[in-house]
């Protein structure tokens, strides 16, 4: 047994894993998986740039009818696919909105290790670059050996340099973590 299918037990055990499990389901069987996953980068790209589509997904006060409407209308608005579409009407439906980020999240895990790649979750201080991009990729991928995905987050916390997790590997080049280590090393 391989350690990606102990990842796959993890993403299912969370509630968003199992969301993003049963989408990948139905995306495979009408082989959609990428056209799936570029329609979940569209609603992650509108989540990260839109204060009121975050609101909406997040806010409990919203009901459950006026929230449908609004995710199936941001849905058409931004061109997703149908399998999409219906899958968020589900997620309004039954209340689970907040759950997105971490069911994108998952659904990329899934799908990359369906096209057999390692996922690298990377947190920089400022968004990359296309050009940062590849050449992280490169990077990572001569480090592991094999096709690397990066999920991209930022973080300005950081300052700068990145933060890598790739399955239970993290390697931290942070500006913080050496200010911290710095700061700790002063201290004695």
């Amino acid at each position: 047994m391989d350690s990606s299918s102990g990842s796959i037990g993890s993403i299912q055990a969370s509630l968003g894993g199992r969301y993003a499990t049963a989408l990948f389901d139905l995306a495979e069987e009408g082989r959609a998986i990428e056209t799936v996953e570029a329609s979940l980068a569209k609603v992650r790209a509108a989540l990260d740039q839109s204060d009121d589509f975050k609101a909406l997904t997040t806010s409990p006060v919203v009901a459950r009818e006026a929230a449908g409407k609004a995710v199936l209308a941001t849905a058409d608005e931004l061109r997703v696919d149908p399998v999409t579409r219906n899958f968020l009407g589900v997620l309004a439906h039954n209340r689970r909105l907040g759950e997105l980020p971490a069911i994108i999240r998952a659904f990329r895990l899934l799908a990359a290790r369906h096209r057999g790649e390692v996922t690298a979750e990377v947190t920089s201080a400022h968004p990359l670059d296309g050009e940062q991009v590849d050449a992280l990729k490169q990077s990572l991928r001569s480090r592991v050996g094999r096709e690397v995905s990066v999920d991209l987050s930022v973080d300005p916390d950081l300052l700068g340099g990145l933060v890598v997790r790739i399955g239970s590997q993290m390697i931290d080049s942070s500006i913080r973590t050496r200010l911290n280590a710095l700061a700790s090393a002063m201290k004695g």
